[in-house]
């Protein structure tokens, strides 16, 4: 447990310590409310390990202080934003950049957009989501093909048979997307199988030990991360030279930002950020999407209505997607009721305003965007799995604000939504999805929320 406490904050320690390094004379507090430093030292950083991680620390200081708090890593503050009417005033001078690809970008040390002005931040994000977007018309029987093998495969199940959904999706997800940013390369179960031993090093090490200086202190732990991380960039370099110098026509994501004229560093640090958080974000996203499904049989036939409506017998287009109106409420109550990327952050570029209080240039401000979207004043009885809340225009615009939909949402998102939406046209149409009795299915709280253990499920043919 304190291992998983330890990820979960560490890239907040990591960017304060970016903070301190850089501008070593901004200490001064906010004057926000909130805790008082519990150690001089270490300032609140044991009362978050007590809580077992970040997002469970900020719902009890949200709880006591309300929707603008503060707490102490070492001497100095950060101020934590926990509802959409402070998000709402935050975001606005703040969004040229994506909050967790630069959250990730931190982590991994990448300095790639840092410092950069509005004006080129825009220019790459356009670059950015323009490639996905183009990925993803060049790619999209590739996603068909790849999510009718699984859902033939679970369709021979017996109903008694008990399937991982964690196992089998996290699998798809990765063929997906190792695919589209890296092309036909990864249709090979090998080369699969060699990034994600080396993903799995690096997501579950990224950062840790950075709190206690565990990494540090043991040479094995902090090698093998070392290795995994210069074992994925030099695949990674390996590919974008492969298909710099084919001449074909660009079908893969690192196809579209090498037309760009991204330097191969750049193609790099950006394919590392979309495989690494592509993965688990859609992995995740369908992984919640399926058991949360599993758990309402009134939701699946209202999804299956509007599928047969919409598709009759055929699969899903691109052009169709839009159309599934229902099936979009679905995964935006998934993203929201899973509180699937619970922490987001920012650095204060220019001191701004919250309310009455003053948030200095320099501060470190969290998004605790878990908080937000279990919060009873935004969301009707938020612990319920409701897609129909979505048919609210109010309800969409608070979700766009928090960077899930619209402009804001972050381009590994709508991969993720695509794929999901996909695996649910195909999965639903064909099959009844069981959850199991008496399985409790508790939640991990780490840059993407997981389920702490694989989850089960059994499937029913349904006609």
């Amino acid at each position: 447990m304190l291992d998983f406490a330890i990820f979960a904050v560490t890239f907040v320690v990591i960017l304060v310590g970016a903070v301190l390094y850089l501008y070593p004379s901004s200490r001064r507090a906010s004057g926000v409310p909130g805790l008082n430093p519990t150690e001089e030292k270490d300032g609140n950083l044991q009362d978050i390990v007590n809580k077992g991680s970040l997002h469970e620390f900020l719902v009890g200081l949200h709880d006591r202080f309300g929707p603008v708090a503060s707490f102490w890593f070492g001497r100095r503050p950060v101020v934590s934003l926990g509802s959409v009417d402070e998000l709402r005033q935050h975001v606005n001078p703040n969004w040229t950049t994506d909050s967790f690809e630069t959250m990730l970008k931190s982590l991994l040390g990448y300095q790639s957009g840092a410092g950069v002005g509005g004006t080129e931040a825009l220019l790459r994000k356009k670059v950015y989501e323009g490639t996905i977007n183009k990925t993803l018309e060049n790619n999209f029987p590739l996603l068909l093909k790849l999510v009718e093998e699984l859902v033939e495969k679970w369709q021979s199940y017996p109903k008694s048979q008990h399937t991982p959904i964690c196992a089998h999706l996290l699998g798809l997800a990765m063929k997906i997307v190792t695919q589209l940013a890296m092309g036909s390369r990864f249709a090979q179960d090998a080369e699969v199988i060699r990034f994600r031993k080396n993903h799995e090093a690096i997501w579950s090490e990224i950062g840790k030990g950075y709190l206690d200086g565990s990494m540090e202190k043991s040479s094995s732990r902090k090698a093998h991360y070392e290795s995994a991380l210069s074992e994925m960039e030099s695949m990674l370099k390996s590919v974008i030279k492969e298909r710099s110098g084919r001449g074909a026509s660009p079908s893969a994501f690192m196809d579209f930002l090498l037309q760009a004229k991204l330097s191969e560093r750049q193609v790099m640090e950006e394919s590392m950020v979309f495989t690494l958080a592509g993965s688990v974000i859609t992995a995740n996203l369908c992984i919640w999407a399926v058991h949360f499904l599993s758990l309402s049989e009134a939701v699946q036939d209202k999804l299956n209505e509007e599928l047969v409506e919409v598709l009759g017998d055929e699969p899903v287009s691109l052009d169709k997607i839009p159309q599934l109106r229902y099936c979009q409420q679905v995964l935006n109550e998934t993203v929201r009721t899973a509180k699937l990327t619970p922490i987001a952050a920012r650095l204060q570029e220019v001191e701004g305003k919250v309310d009455e209080h003053v948030i200095p240039k320099e501060t470190l401000v969290i998004y605790a965007l878990g908080v937000v979207l279990q919060d009873a004043d935004t969301w009707t009885l938020p612990y319920r799995f409701d897609p129909d809340r979505f048919t609210d225009e109010a309800v969409m615009k608070s979700f766009s604000l928090l960077g899930f939909s619209g402009n804001q949402a972050c381009p590994e998102l709508r991969v993720a939504y695509t794929v999901a939406t996909v695996l649910l046209s195909s999965l639903v149409r064909r099959l009844r999805l069981h959850h199991l009795e008496g399985q409790v299915v508790e939640s991990r709280y780490e840059l993407v929320t997981t389920p702490k253990d694989d989850t089960w499920i059994t499937v029913s043919k349904r006609n």
